[in-house]
């Protein structure tokens, strides 16, 4: 039982690493924001679907009820990365970063409406530590009109990731993860066609060996293996010691393109790992 734990607490980590590879990633990929979300999603869903046959995943959905909710689940997966990359045009990394993992307390408030997951008091203190931690991390915090702009589309990409990730939740009790994240990059490619119209897609061909690394990397093999952890612990659970990916991002961050952390952020730092620590030893219970 204890290595079981173990090993899903791996999984939930290390899909959280590569899923922190975004922020590099997405910071060099010289394109607009909503140019890279369709290639992104066009590209992780070819790769997601080779892996899906070759490991014979069945493919099929078994109900209109579960359609609807693939359909939605995938929908509010991409309004919350375009209103992200928004909040991050608004304001800033730092702000956008603040705002978005605000998700953990919305998932703690939203998990009860959506399985038999009561409230529970360290997980409202826990999710609020991280929040603490991940607002010391930011290098200053100054409000202007754009960047309070930037916090409210920030909160309501936290909202819309929460409530998939609870959607999810549901599924992957009946369905392969791989599978629920193939449907969701199909669904976020559909909805963003228009963008093939008015968007700029000069770079493309330069751009695209990191296209497939954000594809790849962060959303076939990071967003998977996250959904997967949907599995073995609650949306709330999951949510709080995934909060590590701040951490992740800015060691990636010092080694690949050299930026020193400061002070602070080994105190902002601290506070989110003895969150995801106690998250990690009082779900062992």
């Amino acid at each position: 039982m204890q290595n079981q734990h173990a090993k899903n607490l791996s999984v939930l980590l290390l899909g959280t690493l590569f899923i922190s590879t975004s922020g590099v990633l997405g910071k060099y990929i010289a394109m607009p924001a909503e140019a890279i979300i369709i290639c992104r999603a066009f590209l992780a869903s070819i790769f997601i679907y080779i892996f899906c046959k070759f490991k014979k995943v069945d493919l099929s959905i078994k109900s209109r009820k579960d359609k609807i909710s693939f359909f939605l689940s995938g929908f509010l997966m991409g309004a919350h990365w375009i209103t992200y990359f928004i909040a991050l045009k608004l304001s800033n990394v730092a702000l956008g970063m603040l705002s978005l993992y605000t998700f953990p307390i919305i998932t703690v408030f939203l998990e009860p409406f959506f399985s038999k997951q009561k409230i529970r008091t360290i997980h409202v203190f826990l999710a609020i530590l991280v929040l603490v931690g991940v607002y010391i991390l930011v290098p200053e915090f100054s409000l202007e009109n754009n960047e309070l702009q930037g916090i409210l589309f920030g909160i309501l990409s936290a909202f819309f990731y929460a409530v998939r990730n609870l959607l999810v939740k549901e599924e992957v009790k009946k369905y392969n993860g791989s599978m629920l994240m193939f449907y969701q990059m199909v669904v976020i490619t559909i909805c963003l066609i228009p963008v093939l119209f008015f968007s700029d897609f000069t770079n493309f061909k330069s751009q695209i060996p990191l296209l497939v690394l954000v594809a790849l990397l962060t959303t076939a093999i990071g967003h998977t293996l996250m959904v997967n952890s949907l599995k073995h612990f609650s949306a709330t659970t999951t949510s709080i010691i995934s909060s590590v990916q701040p951490i992740f991002g800015i060691i990636i961050a010092y080694i690949f393109v050299n930026e020193v952390p400061n002070f602070n952020t080994f105190i902002g730092g601290s506070l989110i790992l003895i969150t995801v620590v106690v998250e990690s030893l009082r779900s062992k219970k």
